[in-house]
């Protein structure tokens, strides 16, 4: 009799013994089904970086998976980010990471096995830029160095450019110190031609909020987002972005490595004892376009340095982009993922988190870049002192010392002007 009542009831109040096991059984097929997903890395197919090239006509073909390695090796691609109706191109400090449905605690704790957590994300104040596309006349500008000896070339200097290199290293003043300015994580070591990712995260852990509001770095970073980095593609220089390069060239022009590099080139005969002629063949260096990829007007040896270009013949690869503060603007947008440093040639001496001297392995929105060696930490006036000074004075090969460094300034001229110039380990 109770069993009567109870069988009326549960049919009274759509109770069904056979529904509640289908519906048992479809959150568990459910359950199976997520954690599979989990497992083949498929619901990280939707999960690709968003590219802030668009506007310039770059879309990178190369993805961080592609669909035939999907199986045999874990998605390495970082959380996508989508920009806000009405943000500006490369706008830094405004980019969203864009994650699903849940957020990525949604899988009960789990995670991948050998999944590469997401890299860290670095927020950028960059409001500050937008007042170096005034005009000229309403720019301002940091104090000149004073003119002591330390700006003038001894003889000993003249006579070599390893010590005038090493000179330079002790002027730049604005050279950041590691675990007071920045922290930085090498992880592990690869050879080039290996193709692991030996990075877990990113290479920056952080960077002191003050230090791109220096007005050097400051002015160096607004120039970075004005150029398309597909090689052999025309670049239109607008007359905000030749303002901004003029800005800068004044602005480093009052450092002490700038007016060091002006007295040594001009004790040689270089340049002229006039600093604004001297400043107007600086702009010229390294602003002035010419042809590289067979298209005339599509590169710069700003550009290549410091900037990065993508090769498009053949394999695409990546040029160029020997600058940490480009490589950690690119890193805190989700456009880099760093793989690891080179294994250095000297046994026994492993790079950590104080070397400012950094040879690295990592991809550039899906491109290779196999091996880039970057100076971690120095102020934008050094590197183009640097690369001005061995340019000028030296051959293809400087061998020279940077403080505790010994480095090897490798120059390329494209004609009369600078083709690549970068530092390769000792």
């Amino acid at each position: 009799m109770d069993g009567l009542i109870k069988g009326l009831l549960d049919v009274a109040l759509g109770h069904d013994d056979k529904d509640e096991e289908s519906t048992s059984q479809s959150r568990d097929e459910r359950a199976r089904s997520s954690w599979a997903e989990v497992v083949s890395g498929e619901q990280d197919n939707d999960d690709q970086v968003s590219s802030n090239h668009t506007a310039h006509g770059y879309r990178p073909t190369n993805q961080w998976i592609k669909q035939s390695e999907a199986d045999s090796r874990p998605s390495m691609q970082p959380p996508k980010y989508e920009r806000s109706e009405g943000d500006e191109q490369h706008d830094y400090n405004k980019n969203q990471w864009n994650r699903q449905e849940g957020g990525e605690e949604s899988n009960d704790g789990w995670e991948t096995v050998g999944k590469k957590h997401p890299k860290q994300r670095h927020k950028i104040q960059k409001d500050h830029w937008h007042g170096y596309k005034r005009p000229s006349g309403e720019q301002e500008y940091s104090e000149y160095v004073e003119d002591g000896a330390n700006v003038v070339p001894s003889e000993e200097e003249l006579a070599d450019l390893s010590q005038a290199c090493n000179r330079l290293w002790q002027l730049d003043r604005n050279r950041l110190v590691p675990g007071k300015d920045y922290q930085i994580d090498c992880a592990e070591g690869k050879k080039v031609y290996e193709k692991e990712d030996m990075a877990e995260g990113s290479l920056f852990s952080w960077l002191n909020e003050d230090v791109l509001m220096r007005p050097t770095f400051a002015r160096f970073c607004s120039l970075l987002d004005n150029y398309n980095p597909n090689e052999g593609c025309k670049e239109v220089v607008t007359s905000e972005e030749r303002q901004e390069q003029a800005a800068f060239i004044e602005e480093i022009s009052r450092t002490a490595p700038i007016k060091y590099l002006h007295k040594y080139l001009a004790r040689k005969g270089i340049v002229s004892e006039d600093y604004h002629d001297f400043k107007k063949i600086l702009s010229s260096l390294w602003f002035d376009l010419y042809g590289r990829g067979g298209t005339s007007g599509s590169s710069s040896a700003f550009e290549h340095v410091f900037v990065g270009e993508v090769k498009q013949h053949g394999e695409q690869e990546v040029s160029g982009f020997h600058n940490w503060l480009q490589f950690y603007l690119e890193e805190a947008k989700g456009n880099v993922d760093y793989q690891g440093y080179i294994l250095p040639r000297r046994r026994g001496q492993f790079p950590d988190s104080e070397t400012q001297l950094l040879s690295i392995q990592f991809e550039w929105n899906g491109v290779l870049k196999s091996v880039s060696t970057i100076l971690v930490g120095v102020s934008p006036e050094f590197e183009v002192a640097l690369y001005t000074l061995c340019f000028y004075m030296g051959g293809q090969d400087n061998h020279v010392e940077l403080g505790p460094y010994p480095v090897n300034i490798k120059c390329y001229s494209f004609g009369d002007r600078i083709g690549s110039v970068f530092p390769i380990a000792g």
